[in-house]
């Protein structure tokens, strides 16, 4: 069964001597607002600017020549935190007279639990059970610029302070309010699960405290945050506030909301990728077919309207339409990888320059589709609409929204559910810029839907790549390494979430500029390793790409570690020993170091089964991966009906240090959904693109990790000492690593080291693809017989 566990390790000296090893005692500024009843913001500015903690984890004393990486430095999560300062007092919280605490969200909630940590945040500082907080999901908020983007595993470390600053705020406030109701001295109060008691036990409830404690005019304030050891909440196990409704059927995502008069749409698409309409031939026919209300031409297709899915699915696939010709017509993987090999940049030190130990590997299209389909709701007025959708970058979809119908920014109201899944495609909004064109052409409000096949053949992908390494070794040194990571153009889309960037972003080279700082800031070699270099190349092709999970790290890891298992092997060294060696922290070195305990690193495995090691670092974070493979004939030839099998993961032990952990049952379930991304990614899962359009129709012919392929046995460690003090991310850090691992081990136990990714991606397909017209396949008549 899955675990985790401390990690223990001497600690750094308090920063002043006050008892905190992490915090001086400095203050933060907030502010009241005004407001009848007690509402607090946080301020984050100059003080936190220019007291930011320290990075933790310093050098090992191992020479380094001078290699410059900008994400040692500064990265992609300083990028947005720094970019949502000047409007963090902007979030409020508000302490109700019911005595509940208020908080709404500016950012997204997919399953990855964000909801639940907030709540147990503001708890922590309130001494408040996380029951009491009510956290909703914010309505998109133009005057939050980019203080609303979901991403880059950024939500928890971006709002853990300005939460906690507003937290302690309204704290003190109620205890002010308490002190002088009860003629007590403040600093005799405490404060328990909505209660104020005094000396003498009497007590107050936050609620007849909040109007006292509310302030007439907008002030600011400072205050002192908790120190973490006295965290009661923060760092304990805590099972997702919604988990009850989802396991009963009680959660309502966007297509369980009943909008009136909004009734389900579903659109005919082309054959092939971003085709689009010409014309329809028999339109009356099938405007007449049973519970059909409305067929109408929008920009990718035709929208049917009926009182159910069902029947506009019927309608759908009765379409006669004639197509005009997709942005990638007649391409195919071969092609595709030839116009990569084209865009390859080169490598500066030439081939024959001493020791060399070089790769080249190939990264092909994976979908990007989550559990939940495309979807949202649009209900268009002459000048209103109203939008209900999961979004990772609502401003942005507001504003493009408004543009497409015609109206006025502040006349569209974008309502940000919580969403069943998003692997980065919700930071794209073309569901409800499809709903509200149904809505505004058919004059009446719509529930769009995308069907699994419109996801898989016209949605997001992880773009398809090409990686190429190059060392040049010594006998006991790296001296360079060179990765070069060419890939069809990544969609960043919509910028960081608010119209300047979003603008940007579609200008010609605007998307390549904006994939370049997302390089940058994000990828970085964890060795000592002379003079590293790492380069991107794009080459836009006009695919659906998006920044799925993880974006460059999951093909960047796996092409870095299994080089660093051949460096190793050529200079006679153990894997394991070899990365332990040459990490250049000794942060990274505690992670590889408990991996390796943890997993029993080089015990004997039977012939044709091997271990193997991967380390990542980002997020503020570092993780170490050690899988154990199975890729003996057996094993790799198992039948399951129309079904990858293959080579199978039996054991991952996953270390992770995020920094400050707010809920490690969290954190833990995030890095198994990583690991089974990783495992879907290296093995099982891709796109087959031919002639303009992927095969693949569906997640029954779409392989990510099923329970046949899921490892037995997985030991996630939690580092919950963490030498940083604050928290990471977490939501995609458990791909990379973990990718890296499994094609090491594959490696090791294959004796070939595979050249492209998934593994299987060229195996003959073990089912029949479905047609492309008509657009959606027909359900299977035929009931049990498709079950496993």
């Amino acid at each position: 069964m899955p675990a985790h566990r401390a990690a223990t390790r001497s600690r750094p000296d308090p920063e002043d001597g006050t008892g905190s090893r992490f915090h001086s005692r400095r203050r933060f500024l907030g502010y009241l607002v005004a407001a009848p009843t007690l509402v607090v913001a946080a301020e984050l500015g100059r003080s936190a600017i220019f007291n930011s903690p320290p990075v933790w984890g310093e050098d090992l004393p191992l020479p380094k020549l001078p290699s410059f990486q900008g994400p040692e430095h500064y990265d992609l999560l300083d990028a947005i935190r720094d970019s949502a300062r000047p409007t963090a007092n902007l979030i409020t919280i508000e302490v109700r007279r019911d005595g509940t605490v208020a908080f709404a969200l500016p950012r997204s909630d997919n399953g990855q639990g964000t909801i639940t940590s907030t709540q147990m945040i503001i708890a922590e500082e309130m001494n408040l059970d996380p029951d009491q907080v009510h956290v909703t999901l914010a309505d998109a908020r133009p005057e939050l610029v980019f203080n609303q983007l979901t991403g880059g595993s950024s939500a928890t470390f971006s709002t853990y302070t300005p939460i906690r600053v507003a937290a302690a705020l309204a704290q003190g406030r109620l205890l002010d309010a308490a002190a002088a109701q009860l003629a007590q001295e403040k600093a005799v109060l405490t404060s328990r699960k909505g209660l104020i008691l005094g000396r003498n036990g009497e007590s107050l409830p936050f609620g007849e405290l909040t109007e006292a404690a509310a302030s007439p005019i907008d002030e600011a304030a400072e205050v002192v945050l908790k120190d973490r050891e006295k965290f009661t909440i923060i760092g304990k196990p805590r099972t997702k506030s919604d988990a009850r409704e989802i396991v009963t059927g009680k959660k309502k995502f966007t297509t369980d909301l009943k909008v009136p008069d909004a009734l389900p749409t579903v659109i005919c698409r082309a054959p092939d990728l971003n085709g689009y309409p010409k014309s329809c031939e028999n339109l009356d026919e099938v405007r007449n077919m049973p519970g059909v209300t409305d067929v109408v031409k929008v920009s990718t297709g035709y929208a049917v309207r009926a009182k159910t899915f069902g029947q506009c699915i019927d309608a759908v696939n009765e379409l006669k339409v004639s197509w005009n010709a997709g942005t990638v017509a007649g391409e195919n993987d071969e092609s595709v990888l030839r116009k990569l090999r084209k865009g390859e940049l080169p490598l500066a030190v030439p081939a024959g320059a001493g020791e060399v130990v070089e790769g080249e590997f190939v990264f092909y299209f994976r979908s990007g589709s989550p559990l939940e389909t495309n979807c949202a709701i649009a209900d268009v007025r002459k000048d209103k609409a109203t939008i209900w959708s999961a979004a990772k970058s609502p401003i942005a979809a507001q504003a493009e929204i408004a543009k497409n119908l015609g109206l006025p920014q502040n006349a569209v109201d974008f309502h940000v559910m919580q969403g069943g899944g998003s692997f980065g495609r919700k930071l794209f909004f073309d569901g409800a810029q499809e709903a509200a064109e149904c809505s505004q052409k058919i004059g009446k409000p719509v529930k769009l839907m995308w069907t699994r096949a419109d996801d898989s053949r016209q949605g997001r992908t992880h773009p398809m790549a090409t990686t190429r390494v190059r060392a040049l070794i010594g006998k006991d040194s790296v001296h360079s390494f060179e990765l070069r990571h060419t890939s069809v153009a990544t969609e960043i889309n919509p910028g960081f979430s608010e119209p300047i960037t979003a603008a940007a972003s579609k200008a010609p080279t605007g998307n390549l500029g904006v994939s370049e700082i997302i390089w940058e800031l994000t990828q970085l070699t964890p060795y000592n390793f002379g003079n590293s270099t790492r380069f991107l190349n794009e080459v836009d092709m006009r695919f659906n790409t998006s920044a799925v999970r993880n974006i460059y790290s999951p093909d960047v890891a796996t092409a870095r570690e299994l080089m660093v298992d051949q460096m190793a092997k050529k200079m006679g060294k153990d894997p394991y020993e070899f990365r332990r060696e040459f990490v250049s922290l000794r942060r990274y070195r505690n992670v590889l170091e408990r991996a390796a305990k943890e997993a029993d690193w080089g015990k004997k495995m039977k012939p044709g089964t091997a271990q193997g090691i991967g380390l990542h670092v980002e997020y503020k974070g570092a993780a170490a991966c050690i899988v154990e493979i199975d890729c003996r004939d057996d094993t790799v030839n198992r039948k399951v009906r129309m079904a990858r099998t293959g080579a199978r993961v039996t054991k991952v032990t996953y270390v992770v240090d995020v920094g400050l952990v707010i809920n490690p049952r969290g954190v833990e379930a995030q890095m198994m959904g990583g690991i089974n991304d990783a495992l879907a990614m290296t093995l099982t899962s891709s796109l087959h693109l031919d002639d303009g359009h992927f095969v693949e129709a569906s997640w029954d012919n779409y392989f990510y990790t099923r329970q046949w392929n899921t490892p037995p046995e997985m030991n996630i460690v939690v580092i919950d000492d963490s030498e940083s003090p604050e928290p990471g991310g977490a939501g995609e850090f458990g791909v990379a690593a973990t990718c890296g691992a499994i094609a090491c081990a594959y490696a090791r136990a294959t004796g070939k080291v595979p050249e492209y990714f998934p593994v299987n991606h060229k195996d003959d397909l073990p089912f029949k693809p479905y047609p492309t017209s008509p657009p959606i396949p027909a359900p299977p008549a035929d009931g049990l017989e498709h079950t496993y």
